[in-house]
């Protein structure tokens, strides 16, 4: 009988095969489990994903459509959520959870390096441009976020341009002028006509209640003494009016004085005037011209009881020539003036010396009366003034005279030069034009003789008689008198030795005084009075004989879009010819009392640097404007806008232009 051999294998197979199935089990029961369930998840989360995926686009669209639409309420740092406020899309502070999703929007500074990358560090920030992150996060069925990162910038930019001869003049010249070649452009200043072409350049005329005799100009006006003994004004107040180029200035009078003597020299200070007239008493007039009808404030009656032949004011000490003498008064009390001393002319020829024009100035610490005389051998003399007017000292004489006249006369502002015109009378000179030079220091007090001045060029006027003298702008002098052919000359004194003739005007009714003058657009002209019953007074634009001056700026004015902007960039087109150059600068500063009056304007060229400047690719000039604060004083984004222009040349024919400027910026 055998053994169940076999029975028992299949017992032990079977507990081999059901440990093999146990491992199986655990093997594969985890996966199959964690299979079915995420498969019971996997819907859930995609449809979460899905749901973030919408919201995300959805705001992204929403913060550009914030951005597009209110720069200003966008562009704040900070974390947001979206919220709807009077249907439209408002950032709101704090993220925000819905149904499961949270929103956060996350806005912060942007910087960039020289080069106009996006840098993480460093960099100079960008006011224009804003780092926007966006992300959508959820915790259920899993944990779990999708996030977009952009870079939004403004995309609403405006535009200001200047182009026009209105938008110039509104700025500062300095040395430069505004034409109207083209519609209006900046070129280097006195470029615009020609001293020595004047028949073409009388732009304006105007009728005098009375002949001028002499005359002075300040800006916007120009003072004239008049009167010939009769009933009658005997001093006139011009008024000028310059409009913006290439209009031309127009004269009018604005008020008189009247009187029944002559007025032979006239000076102001601009509230009062001070007439030298003719008389035995009453010689200088005190005006008070601050409001009308003007008023007498004082008269003087000189000791010379003649008539008074110039008059000038210097530091409140007025000085008066009549007969032979130099007079000085202290009028720091307008009401109640003080004689403080006076001084004779040196060596009459035939005659008592005649005192005439005379010039007060202040250089070196001291001050000096510089006289034209008549009837003298030293038609010139020069006169050291102690303090307050209380000491007269001869200092110095020029050899000019032989019973000539002087009939006019300019000192320059250093004391260098003087200029004077004189007539022939019985001298030995001719008569014309004369430059000396007064620029030796004072001889020793102890020395009881004067310098000796030397004449340096002379100029001879021909027939014509002299009147009256001025020096102009471009090294030109003006003479002016009756007969000969041309009763107004134009000299060139660029060659002091050697003065000569440059163009003249036939004035039948003669000339009998001139004065030049400078507008605030460096437009420069010559005020002349003539003879006549009518346009006695006329104006002649002037230049540097064609040319242009070597340098000058102009300063645009300030542009304000009323509310904090980020300026850009700027265009500017220009012309630069081989012997100029321009270049240029740009300001933005914040506001003052919420304007831009008085306001501190820093220039800056590239990387906000004040010592460099943006310079011509061809025909323009264009460059991103520097953001960021620089000097404490400029700031972008700010509210007020500048910008200057440098200009130079070396061919004084040719001038570099600036045509245009726009700048774009953004609110």
């Amino acid at each position: 009988m055998m053994r169940p051999i076999i029975l028992k294998k299949l017992d032990g197979q079977m507990l081999i095969e059901l440990i093999m199935a146990i491992g199986i089990s655990a093997i594969i029961l985890p996966a199959l489990l964690t299979g079915l369930y995420a498969s019971r998840q996997s819907r859930p989360q995609q449809e979460q994903r899905a749901q973030s995926t919408a919201l995300l686009q959805q705001t992204v669209t929403a913060v550009e459509s914030i951005k597009n639409s209110d720069w200003s309420a966008f562009a704040n740092d900070g974390t947001y959520h979206l919220t709807v406020v009077n249907n439209k899309w408002t950032l709101t502070a704090n993220p925000q959870t819905v149904n499961g999703l949270t929103q956060q929007i996350v806005i912060g500074d942007v910087y960039r390096n020289t080069s106009g990358a996006i840098v993480a560090t460093g960099g100079t920030l960008d006011p224009s441009t804003k780092e926007v992150t966006v992300t959508i996060s959820w915790a259920q069925p899993s944990s779990s976020s999708i996030t977009s990162v952009l870079y939004l910038s403004r995309t609403t930019n405006l535009t200001y341009t200047q182009t026009t001869v209105s938008d110039f003049s509104s700025g500062t010249l300095n040395g430069t002028a505004i034409t109207d070649v083209s519609g209006g452009e900046v070129v280097l200043g006195a470029g615009n006509a020609n001293w020595c072409t004047p028949q073409n350049s009388i732009v304006n005329t105007l009728t005098l209640p009375k002949p001028g005799n002499a005359i002075i100009a300040q800006p916007g006006s120009a003072f004239v003494g008049s009167g010939d003994g009769t009933s009658g004004p005997i001093f006139i107040n011009v008024g000028i009016t310059t409009p913006p180029p290439p209009a031309s200035p127009s004269a009018s009078v604005v008020a008189t004085y009247p009187g029944t003597s002559q007025t032979n020299a006239v000076y102001s200070d601009g509230s009062y005037a001070y007439l030298a007239v003719n008389g035995t008493s009453s010689q200088v007039l005190i005006l008070n011209t601050t409001s009308q009808p003007y008023t007498l404030v004082s008269s003087i009656n000189l000791p010379s009881n003649t008539n008074a032949n110039g008059i000038y004011v210097l530091n409140n000490i007025l000085y008066v020539t009549s007969a032979s003498k130099l007079y000085t008064y202290d009028i720091a009390n307008k009401s109640a003036p003080v004689l403080k001393g006076s001084i004779a002319m040196w060596l009459g020829i035939g005659s008592a010396p005649l005192a005439k024009q005379v010039v007060a100035i202040t250089y070196n610490g001291n001050t000096y009366a510089i006289v034209g005389t008549a009837d003298t051998l030293f038609g010139l003399q020069k006169f050291k003034v102690g303090s307050g007017g209380s000491y007269l000292k001869l200092v110095g004489v020029s050899y000019l005279d032989w019973q000539q006249s002087s009939q006019g006369l300019t000192v320059n502002s250093t004391g260098t030069r003087a200029y004077v015109a004189f007539d022939q009378g019985a001298g030995y000179f001719p008569k014309g034009f004369f430059i000396v030079d007064i620029s030796p220091s004072d001889p020793p007090s102890w020395l009881p003789f004067p310098n000796w001045y030397n004449i340096i060029g002379t100029y001879n006027g021909g027939n014509t008689d002299p009147r009256g003298m001025a020096v102009v702008s471009g090294n030109r002098a003006l003479l002016v008198g009756v007969g000969g052919t041309y009763q107004y000359q134009v000299i060139d004194i660029s060659n002091e030795t050697n003065p000569t003739f440059c163009g003249g005007l036939a004035i039948p009714d003669g000339a009998t005084g001139v004065t030049g003058a400078t507008d605030q657009y460096n437009n420069v002209y010559s005020y002349l009075l003539t003879g006549g019953s009518s346009d006695q007074f006329r104006i002649i634009q002037g230049g540097n004989g064609g040319n242009y001056t070597t340098s000058g700026t102009f300063e645009s004015s300030t542009f304000n879009p009323g509310y904090s902007a980020a300026f850009n960039r700027f265009f500017a087109t220009i012309s630069q010819p081989s012997s100029t150059a321009i270049k240029m600068q740009v300001a933005s500063a914040p506001p003052f009392n919420g304007g831009c009056t008085g306001v501190t304007y820093t220039y800056v060229g590239p990387n906000g640097d004040a010592s460099s400047y943006f310079t011509p690719v061809g025909a323009s000039i264009s460059a991103a404007i520097p953001f960021g604060t620089y000097y404490n004083t400029y700031q972008n984004p700010g509210q007020c806008f500048r910008y200057k222009v440098w200009m130079t040349t070396s061919d004084t024919s040719q001038t570099p232009v600036l045509y245009d400027m726009t700048t774009n910026y953004s609110p």
